[in-house]
């Protein structure tokens, strides 16, 4: 896993000014996936499933025990025939289609070359089932995971309004658990490491590697929320509210200075710098 990915989570929690626009704004894709079609969809017996699929408002993604997993981000969605029909973004824009099948859900991934107007052509069709319950193996291994992809999307929406601090107030609404409005250590950690578990989908990874990803990030995690709560906590409650989340971060201080200030030499200044950014890359390199 790149480092990019998998710090995506700190990255969410400190661009809280504002993340840019995404290449198609939300209101583009209407009301999203069918709320329906939504939610946990499983392959095979509910006792032990072969594949999951997480369907949100404009994602999905698929987990299987042995194939690599796959996750879409929808730019665009528009129906046809009965289907609901997702495109991803880059170059290959992958394609998912979904729909209703009584109280299933078929889905179909055609390949990049097939034209619209033949869709799904002799794609393969995919039957999946709700399940009253997953196993809960299974639910401990993708449960944070679901939940960061939905909150996602509240975050990028949030993030992407342009207005003052709806981006911090999005992370903390995204992330309270306690409710309390303030994020502890623990709250924070668990962004992480559905971050992590999102990076880890998107990579490719089999359902395994997914764990063993999880698994081997949970230190990471919890030593980047450690040093996230260190450097924005600044009550020292032990706890991040919007407004911590947010200082500096929604617009410059007012900060006239003073002509009584004189410059002095910054070499000091330069060579602690060094030594912060060599700990922040030394703390980044943990898996």
């Amino acid at each position: 896993m790149s480092r990019s990915r998998h710090w995506l989570g700190a990255a969410l929690l400190l661009a809280c000014a504002a993340l840019p626009a995404q290449a198609q704004a939300p209101s583009d894709l209407g009301q999203g996936v069918p709320e329906a079609l939504r939610g946990a969809w499983f392959a095979g017996a509910c006792t032990d499933p072969e594949a999951m699929l997480l369907v949100t408002a404009r994602a999905a993604a698929r987990v299987e025990a042995e194939a690599p997993s796959r996750l879409f981000r929808f730019r665009q969605l528009r129906g046809a025939a009965g289907w609901t029909i997702g495109t991803g973004g880059g170059a290959e824009a992958p394609r998912l289609m979904l729909r209703s099948a009584g109280a299933e859900l078929e889905t179909a991934e055609p390949e990049a070359k097939l034209r619209d107007d033949r869709l799904p052509g002799e794609t393969e069709l995919a039957q999946w089932r709700r399940c009253p319950a997953p196993p809960v193996a299974l639910a401990a291994l993708h449960g944070e995971g679901a939940a960061f992809l939905a909150a996602l999307e509240h975050l990028e929406a949030g993030c992407g309004s342009g207005t003052p601090g709806a981006c911090a107030a999005a992370i903390v609404a995204q992330a309270d658990v306690s409710g309390d409005g303030v994020l502890t250590v623990a709250e924070v950690a668990r962004l992480l490491r559905g971050a992590a578990w999102l990076a880890a989908v998107e990579a490719g990874a089999t359902q395994d590697a997914v764990a063993i990803s999880l698994g081997a990030g949970s230190l990471a995690g919890i030593l980047s929320a450690r040093l996230l709560m260190e450097s924005l906590d600044y009550d020292g409650d032990g706890r991040i509210s919007a407004g911590e989340l947010a200082q500096d971060r929604v617009g410059f201080a007012t900060a006239p200075g003073t002509a009584a200030g004189r410059p002095l030499r910054l070499d000091g200044v330069a060579e602690g710098a060094g030594m912060l950014r060599g700990l922040m890359e030394g703390l980044s390199n943990l898996r």
